[in-house]
């Protein structure tokens, strides 16, 4: 039912687009704090959807396909940020077992079993036994954590309120954090370094996102360009061949990275960059500045037709 409306909305040839998918983890199980993060049967299913849809592509040679004007009608590509564990050990068999290829940015400085700043939040105040959590000493809000709802609301305004610290700032907050919520040890939620040669194996890409996943507009130039090229460098130690394609932290255009942020990705040497902008590519689009979305439906046909609409989203064109 929605093929056709889809090949009119992305053709083959000059006029192609690329949709690009973005996720983050797939669970092995639900989450009751996290009901919107798909989990194993769910991702396999809308998987399947996508399947039956689209032509999914791997993404460097879509990239190219698409502005040299020989994409085909509904082409789609699959991406992953972070580099999260689950990635090589839930999702990847997933993909390989339906016959799926996906590109997997990973941030080189938590692989060996890390934990992001964010998820260290999130697993500190899930696993807090006290009824509520203050923390106005840190410039934040005291919160009731009396049920999974009330713990998701105060993870969620903690996020938001240290997300855009410089770096070193947020790092000592999410330590006070952390301690205020009884400090237990962090999960180690990460990949291993093969687990990313793992990925390989199985058929997928692996893509640079950085060293620490710093928002590239609170550092300098020099601090920006030095996360951007190391990560690259030590994936390419990991991998032992190029990584052509690199996916800004957070993604969000003007906010987490700037024009000379695209600049420097290219002066690193990559080929193309993603953003977390909604929206489907076309030989028009900038490319360090590539759309990707998501749909959040949990019915195919909704499904769908949030995939359809993100067609008429405004591009970034390239300059």
């Amino acid at each position: 039912m929605m093929r056709l409306p889809f090949s009119f909305a992305s053709p083959a040839g000059p006029r192609g687009r690329l949709s690009i998918l973005i996720f983050h983890r797939v669970l092995p199980a639900p989450d009751p704090l996290y009901p919107d993060v798909p989990w194993a049967d769910e991702f396999e299913a809308h998987m399947q959807w996508v399947r039956s849809w689209f032509n999914v592509m791997p993404l460097a040679p879509a990239i190219d396909a698409l502005f040299a004007g020989r994409i085909p009608s509904r082409a789609l590509a699959i991406t992953f940020d972070d580099g999260y564990a689950d990635n090589e050990e839930v999702a990847a068999p997933i993909l390989r077992r339906l016959g799926l290829s996906a590109t997997f940015f990973v941030s080189t400085g938590f692989l060996g079993g890390g934990c992001m700043w964010n998820d260290r939040v999130i697993e500190a105040i899930r696993a807090c036994t006290a009824p509520a959590l203050d923390l106005r000493p840190f410039g934040l809000a005291q919160h009731v954590l009396d049920s999974p709802a009330a713990r998701r609301r105060a993870i969620d305004a903690t996020l938001v309120g240290i997300k855009h610290l410089p770096p070193t700032e947020r790092a000592s907050v999410t330590d006070a954090i952390v301690a205020a919520a009884g400090a237990r040890p962090s999960p180690p939620l990460m990949m291993q370094p093969g687990q990313v040669r793992r990925l390989r194996e199985l058929g997928m890409d692996v893509g640079a996102h950085t060293v620490s996943h710093p928002i590239l507009t609170r550092l300098s130039p020099e601090a920006a360009f030095e996360e951007m090229s190391r990560g690259k460098r030590e994936l390419e130690e990991i991998l032992r061949e190029p990584v052509p394609l690199f996916a800004y932290p957070n993604g969000v255009p003007v906010q987490d990275y700037g024009l000379e942020h695209t600049r420097m990705a290219r002066d690193c040497g990559f080929s193309a960059a993603v953003s977390t902008a909604w929206g489907a590519a076309s030989p028009r689009s900038d490319r360090y500045q590539l759309p990707r979305f998501t749909p959040w439906d949990r019915t195919r046909l909704r499904y769908g037709v949030r995939l359809l609409a993100n067609f008429r989203q405004a591009e970034r064109v390239a300059a």
